[in-house]
């Protein structure tokens, strides 16, 4: 095994405080029902299905591909002014000090994610240099459960898929880890889903992984 491949939300930094905020806000200005339980559901999806999953309770007019677009772009607006609040401290120091044993270990470290904001969020956390690839929501067009990003990932870091350990806190994520041939590693929720190669409770946990 020559790398890591980490899930960004949910493993390295936690922002779903900040995504459902910005849903809500957009869901409450188009008389949408919207709640954690909804919001819930929304966990490693991108950001179209995502508006799909929560226009399901719109009872107004048709939308336009054009309507949909905008209202994405609103809640990424919203997203964002958010997402200035972070900083280093929303980095736990057990992460931070387990990515640098893992680099120090030899290991190759990338990011896999859906967000098409993962190196805003990096740049905000001061961890942009931790890493040395990133495959996120910009340049992939197929969201997990399809292994797109995490195949792309593993490109860029120039290794076989099957040398590429993926950390994931999302089944959806495990599911897409298999599917890229890589060996997957749950955390969080994922630690619990059966079709993980591995299971962990903590992120220090990964120390064990260590060449």
């Amino acid at each position: 095994m020559r790398a890591f491949i980490f899930d960004l939300d949910g493993v390295i930094v936690f922002t779903d405080r900040f995504h459902y905020q910005a849903w809500k806000r957009m869901a409450d200005e188009m008389g949408i029902y919207f709640d954690e339980q909804i919001n819930h559901r929304l966990r490693g999806v991108s950001r179209p299905q995502s508006l799909e999953i929560i226009l399901r309770r719109y009872e107004g007019a048709p939308l336009s591909e054009e309507q949909k677009l905008e209202l994405m772009n609103r809640k990424n607006g919203y997203y964002r002014k958010l997402l200035d609040e972070m900083t280093p401290e929303d980095v736990a120091p057990e992460v931070r000090e387990t990515l640098r044993k893992l680099r120090e270990g030899g290991y190759k470290l990338a990011i896999g994610s859906s967000s098409k904001n993962a190196k805003c969020i990096l740049e905000k956390v001061e961890l942009s240099k931790m890493f040395e690839a990133v495959s996120d929501g910009i340049n992939i067009s197929r969201s997990k459960p399809d292994p797109e990003v995490f195949l792309k990932a593993a490109a860029f870091l120039q290794e076989d898929p099957a040398q590429c350990y993926v950390v994931e806190d999302a089944c959806a994520g495990i599911d897409a880890a298999c599917a890229a041939g890589c060996v997957s590693i749950g955390i969080g929720e994922a630690g619990k889903y059966d079709r993980a190669d591995y299971r962990i409770e903590t992120f220090s946990d990964l120390s064990e992984f260590l060449l």
